[in-house]
């Protein structure tokens, strides 16, 4: 099967990739590269799926490592290959050949890189996780491991934009309560409707903690059924599940 992951000019020195829905095994609502197994999607398509990746990286099937996402700010620092999945958001790791993949569909994905140190990072940030501290502890997490946040470099995936990310007055009170200049990532909706800009938000977190440089890739997982799962549009459109689009890097 032929994969067509986004990367970024950012982590050039690492073997990365945003994975699309294209190719994979899954068929009907999750045609594509499904690789969540939380899905209702037949095991044996998904377990393809995940293998397809590992061949992508050229490692053994037991090196693609993630976690159960909770919409947490729980970081697990690797240094080899588990077979469990703990309950966490983000993982990091200095151990060569060890694949972090998280999964997402209309969250934030977020791999990190720290080429001098060599230390990588992948984080899961959906507005809860990332307003509860998710991605500053996964730089925290890569720092004891040996690397400085002015060598880091962060790339937000494909997520969903502002355009499409319709809320109500609740959740910008939730955001702004302990952040009231956050209201600036918030654009006025139809009648007490706002659009909230996610990845502007987080982007806004990774350059006040200092590090080398951070970009979001600019592709909204919402607006291109083609090429990704979204969440929020699978409960527009009816459908009873979704697929999980699945990120990666690897030292």
């Amino acid at each position: 099967m032929t994969l067509k992951p986004f990367t970024s000019d950012l982590l050039a020195d690492v073997s990365h990739g945003f994975f699309t829905r294209i190719g994979g095994s899954s068929t009907g609502i999750y045609h594509g590269l499904n690789c969540g197994r939380g899905s209702d999607d037949r095991p044996e398509a998904v377990q393809s799926n995940r293998t397809a990746i590992t061949d992508f990286f050229r490692q053994p099937a037991d090196h693609l490592q993630s976690v159960h996402q909770i919409h947490s700010p729980q970081v697990q620092i690797l240094t080899a290959p588990q077979t469990d999945a703990p309950k966490a958001d983000a993982m990091v790791t200095a151990t060569a050949g060890i694949i972090l993949g998280v999964l997402t569909a209309d969250c934030q994905p977020v791999l990190f890189h720290d080429a001098k140190a060599s230390v990588i990072g992948a984080a899961h940030a959906g507005h809860k996780g990332a307003k509860l501290g998710v991605l500053q502890n996964t730089l925290a997490a890569m720092e004891a491991l040996g690397a400085q946040r002015q060598d880091i470099c962060a790339v937000i995936g494909p997520c969903i934009s502002q355009r499409a990310y319709e809320v109500g007055p609740e959740f910008l009170e939730d955001i702004c309560q302990d952040t009231p200049e956050a209201l600036r990532f918030f654009a006025q909706g139809k009648g007490d409707r706002y659009q909230f800009d996610l990845p502007s938000y987080s982007l806004n977190q990774l350059r006040a903690a200092r590090i080398k440089e951070a970009v979001w890739t600019g592709h909204c997982t919402y607006s291109a059924p083609e090429q990704f799962y979204s969440y929020r549009r699978s409960l527009h459109e009816n459908q009873p599940d979704y697929g999980r689009l699945i990120s990666c890097i690897c030292l």
